[in-house]
């Protein structure tokens, strides 16, 4: 809801106008003209038809008058190409890598060469998540998808004054469409002929009183081939797909002038075949695809990868079929999935988000802004995450016969993928803002507010991470085939007060200064239901105790508590009213917090039923923790900017330098040997770079260019021991390009009074960039590095000019490029092995629609 208005300062009118050839033109390669009469304006409409405006500080601004990097993607855009997942956002926004899919986070984001792993959901993101005002930080939420959005602003850098925690690195902020002043119908049907899936949406929107407005709006999507599955694997279904379906409703009510109010409820459910998508795996240096190890490295599955990652198909098994019918539900509603998926790998995400909005007019000059936000989230997925293994299973050891289970049906080409899981992810979050801010109309003002939230969560899983039932048997442990099952519960309070003057010292210069503390505990309790007897009493020590706990084990809690303050000041200089300088300090704040990736080991045994330890600030120390409790993130840095316009404001031309230091990183590591992840706070990364955004408005009626370019410098710049005598001080970070960036184009012309010709296209540039999640430089293998690539994302449609209807032909990724976007080890590898998980981007898209809007 874009209510959040108030009248720019003296300085700052003249720039309003400039900032009209940015929403004509193009801005940051992707922001087109959007329509603002829907919105409330302020009181002289200062803002008028033709200005793009960002809620970059809380408060609705224009683009060229704000003091934040930010790149701007329109409704119009978003909805010619299709997007609608945070992924197909990065062919327009340099230095930006979405990875989504897989297990843990289910999905992560880095910027400017900053994020969090995807394979921890107990971490944040560093890179925030905004929805219609309310914030999200689980990785989960990236697979959602989104739809009917009016405009996505990725505000770069350190964000935490206005948008608190879990903004170290900057925010990606979505903003839904709203109902509209008229009465008015659209829809839309297409059809994708690569991945051959559907696509229906529509709305109905408009006024049902003059003080009430309605909107609601559905999109479903059905893909049948995202997935191709390698040739020769025995796997049930030799194609992934997937399903989204998204409902939203939309309330708006102005009962009288000094208060507006917005409500939003959103269902959404992603239904697909396996979290596993667009997942292959590289060979490594020895160019060998590496057996799995299982039952104690006692056997080896030959691994059925062809060492090719770009041909697009994907080396995807099914679980063993010893363990399929028998498990350890994390819950019921997962036990009955599994029996309805026939034991197949699955995932299904439901999240229901509500939101509601209002703000009030207090005196002509203080308006107090209210945001409320409730999410429930529920995410089901199994998959087996050896990602690869055909039998027959062999032996290391010729006198030491496979388990009876596995040779009954162990054979040539039979499917026995390692590492199964039935994972439950359950998020409850509820959040309150409250702000006060003024409009004196003068040379100083003041916005203040506060931030709390409570968010509860489950990470449950039944696992196989020894592969017991393979070495022993399926009858071991009572007949259940999974190792252990292990459950998380984190429960966590935030509270935050933040507030900023802003101040007009001249004329044309301004001082905003503004400052939030944060303060945020967490609890979490583990409990381990169930464990193999064969793994409960092993003594690998040989001390003669068990190095695992028993079946039934319940820890006491674990206790994490910090705050924080952050800190931020920026001067704006008015050269001309269309230049425009400034300069900004910023810091970033990213909670701590306790991992939920600990096996049932002695590591647990030690937090069994302790008591609290009041030496420390948190409950356990490292050691007796397990070293399960991570610190916080924070961020240090500022960046210098000109945002200027020439030609008769035909030619927009921003320019921003920026230098940030993070430290005490937080990571997440795994061993493919120990299948063991390793959670610790790193070093320390610094990234500085440029970032360049242009627009020209060409004297060729209905054609404009626009482009964006991001030169980075993003490393570690402290001792970082990923591996003992690996120090990677000085080493790249993962997934920072050199260079990256964009240039697009828009082209519309008539044909008739009836008829008009659109044409549009986008090329992406990234320059080589190092892939692993594991940081490793040296043994078993150097980080992977993705080459330089290009993409292109081509439109042409034909239509009425008043948009009654239109055909188009769109395709994204034209060329078919297929690139790395994240890697990691894999799991169950030999002593020595060197293959590596490789994530992958989506292949090309052709999609012939038609739309139409009354």
């Amino acid at each position: 809801m874009a209510i959040y208005t108030r009248n720019p300062f003296s300085f700052r009118t003249a720039l309003l106008g400039g900032a009209a050839i940015a929403a004509v033109a193009g801005f940051s390669g992707t922001a087109y003209a959007q329509d603002v009469s829907d919105e409330p304006q302020a009181e002289d409409d200062e803002f008028g038809d033709d200005v793009i405006l960002v809620q970059a500080r809380k408060l609705t601004e224009t683009l060229q008058e704000v003091p934040v990097t930010v790149t701007v993607i329109d409704g119009g855009t978003l909805d010619d190409y299709g997007i609608n997942d945070v992924q197909d956002v990065t062919a327009r926004v340099p230095s930006l890598i979405v990875q989504t899919g897989g297990s843990g986070a289910g999905g992560a984001v880095t910027l400017r060469g900053v994020g969090s792993a995807a394979i921890s959901s107990a971490f944040d993101q560093a890179v925030a998540t905004e929805i219609d005002g309310v914030q999200f930080s689980n990785g989960r939420f990236l697979q959602a998808g989104f739809f009917d959005v009016e405009q996505i602003d990725i505000l770069k850098g350190p964000q935490s004054l206005f948008f608190g925690k879990s903004a170290s690195a900057g925010v990606i902020s979505l903003r839904s469409a709203n109902p509209t002043s008229t009465w008015e119908i659209g829809g839309k049907a297409g059809y994708e002929f690569e991945e051959e899936g559907y696509l229906v949406q529509g709305y109905v929107s408009g006024p049902i009183s003059d003080a009430l407005g309605v909107r609601l709006a559905a999109q479903f999507n059905d893909i049948d081939e995202a997935v191709l599955i390698q040739p020769g694997t025995p796997v049930a279904n030799d194609a992934r797909g997937f399903e989204n379906l998204t409902i939203r409703g939309t309330l708006a009510w102005e009962p009288r002038d000094n208060f507006r109010a917005n409500a939003k409820l959103t269902y959404t459910r992603n239904e697909n075949d396996g979290p596993n998508f667009w997942v292959d795996q590289d060979c490594g240096p020895n160019g060998v695809a590496d057996p799995i190890i299982f039952g104690f490295g006692n056997a080896i599955i030959p691994n059925n990868a062809n060492c090719n990652i770009r041909d697009q198909f994907f080396p995807q098994v099914d679980s063993d079929p010893v363990t399929l019918g028998s498990i350890a539900p994390p819950s019921n509603r997962s036990a009955d999935l599994f029996a309805e998926n026939n034991g197949l790998p699955f995932g299904l995400t439901e999240i229901t988000f509500a939101r509601l909005a209002f703000e009030a007019d207090l005196t002509d000059s203080l308006t107090l802004y209210s945001t409320s936000g409730y999410i429930d989230s529920d995410s089901v997925d199994r998959d087996a995450f050896s990602y690869v293994g055909v039998g027959p299973a062999v032996p290391l050891d010729p006198a030491n016969p496979l388990a009876p289970a596995i040779g009954a049906v162990n054979g040539e080409n039979v499917s026995l993928g390692l590492g199964s899981n039935l994972t439950n992810n359950l998020l409850e979050q509820f959040s309150q803002e409250v702000r006060l801010a003024s409009d004196f109309g003068g040379a100083f003002n003041f916005q203040v507010g506060a931030y709390y939230e409570s968010r509860e969560t489950l990470f449950s899983t039944a696992e196989q991470a020894f592969n017991v039932p393979l070495a022993f048997g399926a009858a071991t442990g009572g007949g259940i085939g999974f190792d252990y099952q292990r459950d998380h519960e984190t429960k966590g309070e935030a509270f935050s007060v933040f507030g900023n003057v802003d101040w007009d010292l001249t004329e044309r210069l301004n001082l905003t200064a503004g400052l939030r503390w944060t303060t945020e505990s967490k609890r979490n309790t583990i409990s381990i239901p169930f464990i193999n007897p064969i793994i409960a009493g092993l003594d690998l020590t040989g001390d003669g105790v068990s190095d695992f706990v028993q079946s039934g084990f319940f820890s006491a809690p674990i206790r994490f508590n910090d705050d924080n303050f952050s800190p931020e000041v920026s001067l704006t200089y008015n050269v001309t009213d269309d230049i425009n300088v400034f300069a900004a300090f910023k810091t970033g704040f990213k909670s701590g917090g306790i991992d939920n990736s600990a096996l049932p080991g002695v590591g647990l045994a030690g937090i069994g039923n302790q008591e609290i330890n009041p030496e420390t600030g948190n409950t356990f120390d490292q050691d007796a923790a397990g070293g399960l409790i991570y610190e916080s993130e924070t961020s240090t840095g500022g960046e210098i900017g000109i945002k200027s316009q020439f030609n008769d404001r035909s030619i927009t031309l921003n320019v921003t330098g920026y230098y940030y230091v993070f430290d005490d990183l937080q990571v997440q590591l795994f061993d493919g040997v120990a299948v063991q992840f390793i959670t610790f706070n790193a070093g320390q990364q610094t990234t500085s770079g440029v970032d360049v955004d242009w627009a020209w408005r060409t004297p060729m009626d209905g054609l404009s260019f626009s482009g964006t370019i991001g030169y980075l410098d993003s490393r570690f710049t402290d001792t970082f021991l990923a591996q003992p005598g690996n120090d990677l001080d000085g080493r790249e970070a993962s997934r920072s390009p050199d260079f990256s960036g964009n240039i697009a184009f828009d082209y519309t012309a008539p044909l008739s009074d009836s008829l008009e010709l659109g044409l549009s296209g986008n090329a992406f540039f990234s320059d080589s960039y190092l892939t692993g999640n594991n940081f490793t430089s040296d043994a078993p293998a150097p980080d992977l590095t993705q080459s330089s690539y290009a993409t292109f994302d081509g439109r042409i449609s034909i239509g009425d000019p008043d948009g009654a209807w239109e055909f188009a032909v769109v395709g994204t990724n034209l060329g078919d490029k297929i690139y790395i976007q994240q890697s990691g080890p894999r799991p169950f590898l030999p002593p020595g092995g060197d293959d590596r998980v490789v994530l992958l981007n989506r292949g090309r898209q052709v999609t012939a629609e038609v739309s139409f809007r009354f």
